[in-house]
């Protein structure tokens, strides 16, 4: 399983992938699911991925394959003139892959199946995020959801409901997303560490920060303590139960 997140903001885009491929007792992989291709002036695009491993990692293998050699560059990441032309090929590839591997065709259930998160921008446009889903169709954030997640994400919903305001700081951001990986991870052993970071300022058309957070980063580990002793302090602080009595009696 996986938990990835894409945060459309005021100030640009912030993502955020776990690597754990499988869980159990003996059986635990680390796999980066974060992909990110930039053109300084041009384009940045980061794409994160959740599913069948081999599924993604053939989508994303036959993107950069089309646009290595100029007699390859049809269709080509790094040709398309909008974010949109650009989730459009990204669903087309993703459906190409899994048609290939099971020539009936798959559905959003199956185990070949694969799901993106797409974001990014294009010179002469705004910054953009999209999920796009093994039927090779998508939906793009936009005023009402300014957010997506794939993957194993109900563990780490709530926070961000709660907490995100596009009006907050990429540094913010990155914070919230801390919270919400570290609640999943606490709650579901098929997320794990190290988790992978990258922003994305609007206008500049080139990646910005990137970090892979893991066990021992000093960081992570101040926001993993000190959120569950807030939580323990809230807890704490709301009323107790009195049975038959009025809360406020």
């Amino acid at each position: 399983m996986t938990y990835c997140v894409g945060l459309l903001l005021d100030q640009g885009l912030v993502f955020m992938s776990d690597t754990r491929t499988n869980a159990g007792v003996d059986n635990i992989s680390t796999v980066t699911k974060m992909k990110v291709w930039s053109r300084p002036g041009d384009r940045f695009l980061c794409l994160l991925s959740a599913g069948n491993l081999a599924t993604t990692q053939a989508a994303i293998s036959l993107l950069e394959e089309r646009g290595l050699h100029p007699s390859q560059r049809n269709p080509s990441l790094f040709e398309q003139p909008s974010m949109f032309q650009t989730a459009k090929l990204v669903g087309e590839t993703l459906k190409e892959v899994i048609s290939y591997t099971t020539p009936s065709g798959q559905q959003a259930d199956s185990r070949f199946a694969g799901t993106f998160l797409l974001g990014g921008q294009i010179k002469g446009g705004a910054p953009r995020l999209f999920m796009i889903y093994p039927e090779g169709n998508f939906i793009e954030a936009g005023a009402d959801n300014r957010f997506f997640q794939i993957g194993e994400h109900k563990y780490g919903r709530p926070i961000l409901v709660r907490t995100y305001d596009h009006s907050m700081s990429l540094e913010e951001a990155v914070k919230l997303l801390l919270v919400s990986f570290d609640s999943t991870i606490k709650s579901n052993l098929s997320v794990g560490l190290p988790i992978d970071l990258q922003t994305y300022r609007s206008g500049t058309l080139e990646a910005g920060y990137h970090q892979r957070f893991d066990e021992r980063d000093p960081y992570y580990q101040t926001i993993s303590d000190g959120w569950s002793g807030a939580l323990k302090e809230a807890f704490d602080r709301l009323p107790p139960f009195l049975p038959n009595a009025q809360v406020n009696g």
